[in-house]
């Protein structure tokens, strides 16, 4: 069984906005700076979900350690 390449690309968006926040969080703790922070994390959340969708659809294609149910 395998995940749409829609799915994989929803799921890497849904992940991001979660890491994107601690990634404000993060980074507003270590500069103090409400601008930098945003900045940081508006950033990481258009590059990131890309990166993550190439390396899901690549493990999609791996079929070590699936597991298919039998009928």
């Amino acid at each position: 069984m395998k995940d749409s390449r829609l799915r994989s690309f929803i799921k890497a968006y849904s992940w991001r906005i979660c890491g994107s926040c601690i990634t404000f969080c993060i980074s507003y703790i270590v500069t103090g700076k409400i601008v930098v922070s945003s900045t940081i994390s508006l950033t990481e959340l258009v590059i990131k979900p890309f990166f993550y969708w190439l390396h899901e659809r690549g493990w999609a294609n791996i079929k070590w350690g699936k597991l298919y149910a039998s009928c």
